[in-house]
């Protein structure tokens, strides 16, 4: 693609990175056949190469973002699908987070709009907070039709459909500290503890302390970590991801200097996707380009580390068929596709994959609140292909999709994690029947 960007323009960083990425675009068109906004809308401008052109147009003119740009772009999942098709290597994920920010500085939204962004932004990251918001949120069911009935309280609606109806208790494994490995030491390894998974399901983390410790892996959960970043990061909030950023750059690195660290752990793929960029995020910061670099290279999905390391024979193996969702983020933004199937296979499950495995199940962080109709219709269509192979239990490995696909399927949905931990000795999940158990050899 032609770009006519002024060499003053040119001087920002962000805008000459942008100019690189618009440049390698040779409008094929092949990302169109896999964008679930253009498959599920037919619109050419909420497909990439449309959302391409549309940024290109604003930042090459040096202008304000407008309402078509930010309705277009909204409705973009940052799913990634376009990456994986694209045959000329266009980085959309890097030129569309830098719209996202140009947006969030150029253009006033609505005030409800600013309103429930700025909510969003202040209680999804904060575990207190959003453990506290979900207990008011039975205070709001009973105003669900209401909202719904308003355009501009959907979000609300959508939230309060979203909310669980009763919420974990907050688990003391995810309190700062060291886990020992059992028998002779194998590894150690920091743990992500996030937000909103650690709300929702802090079984997930502490599944995965269980399953390491007993493999022979130290497992570290470091003090003044917090949330990755990725939730404001999509919504154009750059200092407050950069923030975010830091801090936990500054928390493992700390570790790391307290006793090395084989990986850092992350056990929800969308937050494993923003952490493996941390390097690029902070690669203009002089005091933390080089330490996020370090810790990007360290970041691994719990299910990619799992794959590395030599496992021992399961001491069960369950037989049950799983329908196996690959996030977007663990297929499209960190390329790992092979490693949970066959972990799951290797552990005595039947693992079949639901057609069109490619597109988005509509979670997408807060997309699934702000744009719940298209979402809804991506969690219908991924349902029904879930269904069709007759599996009895749903694995993935994103709380995201987790919550997005339970709320309209009426199998168990649960974390790749806890599957394998069962097949290792761990307990079966809840809502797995035990059916098909065939002992293991």
């Amino acid at each position: 693609m032609q770009t006519n960007f002024l060499p003053e323009q040119l001087a920002d960083p962000d805008v000459a990175e942008s100019e690189k990425i618009l440049r390698k675009c040779v409008h094929c068109g092949f990302c169109t056949a896999t964008c679930p906004t253009y498959v599920t809308l037919g619109n050419e401008l909420d497909s990439p190469r449309g959302r391409i052109y549309l940024i290109k147009d604003m930042l090459e003119n040096g202008r304000p973002a407008d309402k078509e740009i930010v309705t277009h772009i909204d409705r973009c999942l940052s799913c990634l699908a376009c990456m994986t098709t694209c045959p000329s290597g266009v980085n959309y994920m890097h030129l569309v987070d830098h719209a996202r920010a140009h947006i969030q500085e150029t253009y006033k939204r609505p005030l409800l709009d600013r309103l429930i962004r700025a909510m969003l932004a202040f209680v999804l990251p904060y575990p207190r907070r959003f453990r506290a918001a979900l207990k008011l949120a039975k205070l709001g069911k009973p105003f669900i039709g209401l909202f719904e009935k308003i355009p501009a309280l959907k979000p609300l609606g959508a939230m309060l459909k979203l909310a669980p109806a009763s919420i974990p208790a907050a688990s003391p494994m995810a309190l700062p500290g060291v886990h020992a490995g059992q028998g002779a030491k194998r590894g150690r390894v920091a743990i992500l503890t996030g937000c909103a998974q650690s709300v929702l399901d802090p079984g997930i983390n502490d599944t995965t302390i269980s399953l390491l410790t007993r493999l022979g892996i130290e497992v570290v959960v470091p003090p003044a970590e917090g949330c990755c970043g990725a939730l404001v990061h999509h919504m154009g909030r750059e200092e407050a991801a950069l923030a975010s950023a830091r801090q936990n750059v500054d928390a493992w690195t700390r570790a790391v200097e307290q006793g090395g660290l084989d990986a850092i752990i992350v056990t929800a793929s969308g937050c494993g996707t923003t952490i493996k960029d941390y390097g690029f995020m902070l690669r203009l910061d002089p005091a933390y380009a080089d330490k996020a670099a370090r810790v990007s290279a360290l970041a691994k999905d719990v299910t990619e580390y799992l794959a590395a390391i030599d496992l021992p024979e399961p001491m069960r193996k369950p037989g049950t068929i799983v329908a196996y969702h690959s996030a977007c983020s663990m297929q499209h933004g960190q390329k790992i596709t092979r490693q949970p199937k066959e972990l799951l296979a290797k552990a005595g499950f039947i693992v079949r994959e639901p057609r069109e495995g490619h597109l988005c199940c509509g979670s997408a962080g807060t997309y699934n609140i702000m744009q719940s109709e298209i979402s809804a219709r991506l969690r219908d269509r991924k349902v029904k292909n879930i269904v069709a192979t007759g599996a009895s239990v749903v694995a993935t490995g994103n709380i995201g999709c987790i919550t997005q696909i339970a709320s309209a399927a009426s199998m168990p949905v649960v974390h790749t994690i806890k599957l394998l931990d069962w097949a290792y000795g761990g307990p079966r999940p809840d809502g797995v029947a035990e059916d098909g158990l065939i002992a293991a050899e």
